[in-house]
């Protein structure tokens, strides 16, 4: 199974050790975009301060962020597991794992980002701030440059099995399985099913989608469960206790599965 998760805007505040060694990460194809991308984040950073906030839509605020993406070559890193801290990797839990768990999350995830476009959880990287949705000069939209780069990579590392795919649209944006990936992909959409004044409804969890995901993920990699396909990944989140509801699959398109919540 490949699990394909967003990355964080919540971060450490800092790395230890040695500084970042592009060619010491996984997908190593990518080396050459990943060094464009970094010197095109260093150069806005360290250019303009308020042009370089609004290319990387940072409010005043967030103004310390450009120091930090200024030193990216040079500064501390850290594993990307422990790097990132947002909600979703809260209610994962990264640390709190024990071993053998721990060793099939960091064989099975893949981290997209604007900046590096995948890496694993075992890769070393510094803090930094640069979202997926940014337009960065001179190399335009991220989505759209990782594009190309990632499908000539993400066919091999997806291999044979299930891809449970769990990033948001940002990052969904950098690769786009096809073919035989996309019958073995699985998207996850949470709804929030509740009754108003007698009436069933369902609407879209934004802040509680990630919580959900991240608590969804910790289950099933505790669990021991390897599901080979999205049906066999269906079978397994209910057995979980999860309510799932999974649309007809269309031909050269991923699964669609609604997990239901009445709690958040």
């Amino acid at each position: 199974m490949l699990v394909l998760l967003p990355p964080s805007e919540g971060k450490a505040a800092s790395g230890v050790g040695t500084p970042l060694e592009l060619e010491a990460l996984a997908l190593s194809a990518l080396s050459a975009q990943r060094e464009a991308v970094l010197d095109a984040l260093v150069a806005v950073s360290t250019g303009d301060e308020a042009a370089a906030l609004e290319v990387l839509g940072l409010s005043e605020g967030l103004r310390g962020e450009l120091a930090r993406n200024a030193l990216l070559r040079t500064a501390p890193a850290l594993p990307a597991g422990e790097l990132y801290t947002g909600v979703l990797y809260d209610a994962l839990g990264l640390a709190e794992l024990a071993a053998e768990a721990r060793a099939r999350a960091e064989r099975d995830i893949l981290v997209f980002s604007g900046l590096w476009g995948a890496v694993r959880l075992t890769d070393r990287i510094p803090p930094y701030r640069c979202s997926g949705g940014v337009k960065l000069p001179p190399l335009g939209g991220l989505g759209a440059y990782w594009r190309k780069p990632m499908a000539a990579v993400m066919p091999e590392v997806a291999g044979e099995g299930l891809v449970l795919d769990l990033r948001s649209s940002a990052y969904a944006a950098l690769w786009k399985p096809t073919g035989a990936v996309a019958g073995r992909t699985a998207t996850v959409r949470v709804l929030h099913e509740r009754v108003v004044n007698g009436v069933t409804k369902r609407s879209v969890v934004s802040h509680f989608n990630k919580a959900t995901k991240g608590r969804l993920l910790r289950q099933l990699i505790e669990s021991g469960s390897e599901p080979a396909s999205p049906a066999e990944l269906v079978d397994a989140l209910r057995e979980l206790k999860y309510t799932v509801e999974a649309a007809a699959p269309t031909a050269g398109k991923p699964w669609a599965l609604d997990v239901v919540v009445a709690e958040l």
